[in-house]
């Protein structure tokens, strides 16, 4: 609705300006009919009621231009042409409002699938806004779902999803779900809390709700209207792993007081809830543990490894590892990760799964890679203090992955990086950041 009238309104400001312009051309061209027609003009501009601009600068096209030379060429009284300068100004800044508001608006929506009401679900997804969120949403759209997403924007973005705003199969709701949510889905992805370390000790209470309160109100959705619904929870329920690399059987080491306390054991819990709403409830239930993510449309101030050293790599900051650099991450890229929730949701399996990449790398050989991929890059790589409960080893078992879903990572390391350092890169030329704005200093791995 709002697309088609923003239509009708471009094709009547269009008519008026041709129109405008007509008889502005005749008055040029007979002057013998003197200042009747003027008067006439006057009039008409008058009632435009362009008045609440203020002029700009003449954009130099040729229809304003060739208005322009005419009018120097046929001098009438200074009021009248004082008139047709202000209505050529206010003309000129009617079509670059006119552009502003095209610009605002998708041209066209990436092409979907129609699915007939058998095959087509509604489908829920929390935190639909974030960085995976909004990826799974690009994928649920195109097989052509109907996807509602839920999101207070603590650290989503609307930007991530706008190419869909006004689709007739998307719908967006701001709303904590803290508090209870009342809709019909036949799937829900929990996906929502803030998952970066600055972001989750910023609030640690907010974040233990969303991880207890939200939970228990998504898996109460699930029951009421039947749904099914998948948890992502994640590698940090391992804490810092006396096992190496970590299978879903290890039940973790985990300090239950530490800074990301909050985070872990808000994901231990929710995780219990689910399996305990499957056994009481006979909710359908799936649970993602998911390892260390990235790609587009991750925060470029998250404070994660990967923001942070593409950051400095391209504004040839120093690379900042803390600790001795010998922590070891596994990077998944994020199509892969929303190809194996999807997996997980079709598959009938019910326990938890790691869904991450088994390659593994130390922090220091990782800041290397980045430095090598981001041309010209002049930053050195120095090393800080250790981080407390920073996990020292982090590498998942994909082994039920792989025999359950037909599930691992296709995208390489090198290939994903570039990817990511493509839209970084992207992302500085929108705005410009002052150094010390450029990413969170945190020293943190997660």
């Amino acid at each position: 609705m709002i697309r088609q009238s923003l239509k009708y309104r471009k094709t009547l400001t269009v008519l008026g300006v041709l129109s405008l312009l007509l008889f502005l051309f005749l008055i040029l061209l007979k002057d013998n009919k003197g200042n009747g027609m003027n008067q006439r003009v006057i009039d008409d501009v008058q009632k435009l009621n362009y008045r609440g601009f203020n002029p700009l600068p003449k954009k130099d096209t040729l229809i304003l231009s060739e208005m322009e030379k005419q009018i120097e060429l046929n001098p009438k009284d200074d009021s009248t042409k004082q008139e047709l300068l202000e209505a050529k100004s206010r003309i000129d800044q009617l079509e670059k409002k006119i552009a502003i508001l095209e610009g605002r608006v998708p041209q066209k929506y990436p092409e979907v699938k129609f699915l007939g009401y058998k095959e087509r679900k509604r489908i829920l997804v929390t935190g639909g806004a974030g960085f995976v969120g909004s990826h799974l949403v690009d994928v649920l759209m195109t097989q052509g779902h109907e996807v509602i997403v839920v999101d207070n924007f603590f650290t989503g973005r609307k930007r991530n999803v706008e190419h869909w705003f006004g689709h007739r199969n998307f719908e967006m709701i701001h709303h904590d779900i803290v508090n209870p949510l009342y809709v019909e889905a036949d799937e829900i992805y929990h996906l929502a809390s803030p998952a970066s370390p600055p972001h989750y000790m910023q609030n640690p209470v907010k974040t233990i709700k969303t991880n207890t309160l939200g939970t228990i109100n998504m898996l109460g959705l699930a029951r009421r209207v039947g749904a099914k619904i998948l948890i992502a929870s994640t590698s940090e329920v391992y804490g810092d792993p006396m096992v190496h690399p970590q299978p879903e059987s290890y039940w973790g080491h985990v300090n239950p007081i530490g800074p990301r306390a909050c985070y872990d054991e808000g994901k231990r819990v929710a995780e219990t809830l689910a399996y305990s709403y499957a056994k009481q409830e006979k909710v359908a239930v799936r649970v993602a543990r998911i390892f260390n993510t990235y790609g587009p449309r991750m925060h470029v101030s998250d404070g994660r490894v990967v923001s942070n050293f593409i950051m400095q790599a391209l504004q040839n900051l120093t690379i900042t590892v803390y600790g001795n650099g010998r922590q070891t991450r596994s990077f998944c890229y994020v199509s892969d990760l929303v190809d194996g929730l999807l997996g997980l949701m079709a598959s009938s399996y019910t326990l938890p799964v790691n869904l991450g990449n088994p390659v593994e790398n130390t922090i220091q050989e990782f800041a290397m890679i980045i430095k090598n991929l981001v041309p010209g890059c002049r930053s050195m790589v120095a090393t800080g203090a250790a981080v407390e409960d920073d996990p020292q080893r982090r590498r998942p078992d994909i082994t039920v992955a792989r025999d359950n879903l037909h599930w691992e990572p296709k995208v390489s390391l090198q290939e994903g990086l570039q990817r990511t350092i493509d839209y970084f890169k992207e992302e500085l030329s929108r705005t410009t950041f002052y150094n010390n704005q450029t990413y969170m200093d945190m020293k943190s791995h997660h």
